[in-house]
């Protein structure tokens, strides 16, 4: 029994060491994914800003174009069947 205890006095240090390194290691894991899905989050809402704005302007063109014009513009898109 005594050297039961005397072998947890020794190795005791060492599993602690172990446990604190794990924990650093799942930490500093867990920190990085975060920051990379913000990363990514921020992206993606710069890229739908830039898209609702594209959107803006050609709606701003069409709303300042006549009538003629835009039946114009249509028909070179489509086929003459």
């Amino acid at each position: 029994m005594i050297f039961l205890q005397s072998l947890w006095a020794r190795i005791w240090p060492y599993i602690a060491l172990v446990a604190a390194a794990f924990a650093a290691f799942f930490g500093i894991r867990q920190a990085g994914k975060v920051a990379g899905k913000a990363e990514a989050e921020s992206e993606q809402q710069q890229a739908v800003a830039e898209k609702r704005e594209k959107a803006r302007e050609v709606d701003e063109k069409l709303d300042q174009m006549g009538d003629s014009d835009i039946r114009d513009r249509a028909k070179s898109w489509v086929r003459d069947d």
